[in-house]
């Protein structure tokens, strides 16, 4: 069996490791980096934990700051502009998804002939070129962009989110310091870690899986099972003394999981995910989480061993239960994770039930077309689709 693996150059891990960014820049020979964040980073001085120890080292960074949550086509664009205004040698994405996202998508557009569309690099296309390096600092324990091959657009002229792969988009190296999350609020820690959960265990369950990434996925699983609870719990509390053990483990198990689909990919959470964050402008963790219980129960049976081992690797089930137990206790712990972490339902979240309806037939298309289905265990058909969206509305 041939396997392919790809993951960063250098990874970086553990408390405090974002001060060490410039000592990172210079074991590559970088020193004119543009900073890519959001605006609340930037006006909350939090990019500053980036820019410090980069400004100490005699380092001079741009910034661009207007990213923007579900990165779209206008605002790379308008990145790419800011990039080719400066003389810069490397990109750093400072921040949840959205600004790794940003960054990695202003770099494979920046390689392109002037007037492409960043559309011209959505799946099945391969995009294996970027302008620059790309250094990733997440300051959320669930995207696992840090560590992926992939970024995530929304076309805004056809409401799709597009997802654009290829080595363009993987990182040269990620500073992976969880001390940055400890502002993020309770919805977002509860949110990016069900995200990051859903990568480790789609990635197990995908047909393109493979020794290196169920390595990845278990290691993920083990981490995150037991610790987002935990983080959630630290989270909600507000300041104090920090468990830190718990926040350290949700940013690994991550990163782990990010490794994991990026080399095995995603599959039909992901797939039905995105065009609920581009219709409805849904978060992506909660949009898989509102979805990942039910397209595991749908995909149990077509993958029972696999769905068992994850439930035990996760802790949810004995060693020596039979697998069709242990897939039912998975599921069963998925929607008590939902509860106790608030997951609304599309409905309780607000959105029209007349308009979801309406969509249903683009956003079952939208998904499939995004190829991630398609790794699912049990692969489904539009029909089947539209009765997930369905079955999970309410």
């Amino acid at each position: 069996m041939l396997v392919s693996l790809l993951a960063p150059r250098l990874i970086l891990s553990g408390g405090g490791a974002v001060s060490k960014v410039a000592e990172v820049l210079a074991q590559f020979g970088l020193s004119r980096p543009l900073v890519v964040t959001d605006p609340w980073m930037a006006s909350s001085g939090t990019v500053d934990r980036c820019l410090a120890p980069l400004r100490e080292a005699g380092i001079t960074p741009g910034v661009f700051h207007d990213t923007v949550p579900d990165p779209t086509d206008t605002v790379v664009e308008a990145g790419v502009q800011a990039f080719r205004a400066g003389d810069y040698d490397c990109l750093i994405g400072f921040g949840g998804g959205s600004p790794m996202d940003t960054a990695k998508a202003m770099a494979i557009l920046a390689a392109a002939p002037e007037g492409t569309h960043i559309r011209a690099y959505k799946v099945p296309a391969q995009a294996n070129r970027g302008a620059v390096p790309i250094i990733c600092i997440p300051t959320t324990a669930g995207t696992g962009s840090e560590a992926t091959r992939f970024t995530v657009i929304t076309d805004t002229a056809n409401d799709e989110k597009m997802l654009i792969a290829g080595l363009g988009a993987l990182p040269l190296a990620a500073i992976v310091d969880h001390q940055l999350t400890w502002t993020v609020p309770p919805r977002t820690v509860a949110d990016t870690g069900i995200d990051s959960l859903t990568h480790a265990l789609e990635a197990f369950v995908s047909q393109r899986a493979n020794p290196f990434s169920d390595e990845f996925a278990r290691n993920a699983m083990r981490l995150i099972a037991p610790n987002l609870r935990r983080a959630y719990a630290d989270a909600a509390k507000g300041g104090g003394e920090r468990d830190e053990e718990a926040r350290e483990a949700m940013m690994r198990g991550a990163t782990l999981a990010g490794l994991a689909f990026s080399n095995a990919s995603v599959a039909l959470v992901h797939g039905m995910s995105r065009p609920i964050g581009a219709h409805f402008h849904v978060p992506h963790g909660l949009s898989n989480a509102m979805l990942l219980p039910a397209v595991t129960r749908f995909g149990l049976q077509a993958a029972l061993p696999r769905y068992a081992e994850a439930a035990r690797v996760m802790g949810i089930a004995g060693d020596g239960e039979g697998d069709q137990s242990a897939a039912v206790r998975l599921v069963e712990e998925l929607e008590a994770l939902n509860h106790e972490l608030n997951v609304p339902t599309p409905a309780a979240y607000g959105i029209d039930a007349a308009r979801w309806d309406g969509l249903l037939e683009t956003m079952a298309a939208q998904a499939l077309a995004s190829g991630s289905p398609a790794n699912n265990p049990r692969v489904p058909d539009a029909a089947e689709i539209v009765a997930l969206y369905r079955e999970v509305y309410a």
